[in-house]
């Protein structure tokens, strides 16, 4: 949903009040009297009164004045409105916001817990080597189909040597 922008316009003897619904948007002077006279972009407006409304506003910025008598505030209004936003209140954001945190909360907890799982499966399975500090093994127990070489018995085996190829 698009934001609906609040905005105040800054003048030396006081500030604008702007509020913006939908493509209403309604400006109070800030000068207290009963004949104010509203300048829109140049163009006086029959308006007297200390609100102005802005029915149907195309978004386009425009040069808004108020004066009476001697005093006179200007206001360059940027407004940007559309019809179909909708208007939320805190209480809702708030709302929003904290159950978007705990689903998300939810779904890291049920993350963490089903990888905790896998992974004790997987190290058993995959790698049979302890994973703790490297230990010697000893050496693998002699098969009895060989006979081991003995001092006196080289001679028997010295033609097996390495051949060309």
């Amino acid at each position: 949903l698009p934001l609906v922008p609040f905005l105040i316009g800054v003048s030396s003897q006081g500030e604008f009040l702007v509020e913006i619904s939908g493509t209403t948007v309604t400006i109070t002077c800030p000068i207290d009297g009963d004949d104010i006279q509203w300048t829109l972009s140049g163009t006086a407006q029959a308006i007297k009164e200390r609100k102005f409304t802005i029915r149907d506003h195309d978004s386009k910025s425009a040069n808004l004045s108020c004066s009476l008598e001697n005093r006179k505030h200007e206001l360059y209004l940027n407004a940007k409105v559309c019809a179909n936003c909708e208007e939320l209140d805190a209480l809702t954001v708030a709302g929003i916001i904290t159950a978007d945190l705990l689903i998300t909360l939810g779904v890291l907890i049920l993350v963490y817990y089903f990888s905790k799982g896998r992974k004790g499966r997987a190290s058993s399975a995959g790698d049979s080597r302890p994973r703790g500090q490297k230990m010697q093994r000893p050496p693998p127990v002699p098969n009895p189909d060989y006979e081991p070489i003995r001092k006196g018995q080289r001679e028997v085996y010295a033609g097996l040597g390495p051949r060309g190829i």
